[in-house]
């Protein structure tokens, strides 16, 4: 089970195989940077990318015109979409 995300801590530990560590090593070298700089900028980078890939739908050219035509011109609720709505709390 993950842990909870701790704000106040700064300090993050990890273990890691020494073929793994001297890897890292090497390519923070080449990069001329540290280790906890090497490994931030690449996990950020890598979080970044992952949370745009989950967050972004891409649509063809077809889709995105419909798409923008349903919001223009939005089809009449059939009973279910009623229904449904009728199932929502009131907000007050």
């Amino acid at each position: 089970m993950p842990r909870p995300a701790v704000e106040d801590n700064a300090r993050m530990s990890i273990r890691i195989k020494p073929r793994d560590k001297a890897t890292i090593m090497r390519a923070s070298m080449l990069a001329e940077t540290d280790m906890t700089d090497f490994i931030i900028r690449t996990a950020v980078k890598a979080a970044e990318e992952l949370i745009e890939k989950a967050e972004t739908t891409l649509l063809t050219e077809r889709d995105s015109i419909r798409v923008l035509e349903l919001l223009e011109s939005p089809p009449e609720p059939n009973e279910r979409m009623r229904a449904a709505a009728r199932a929502l709390p009131l907000k007050e």
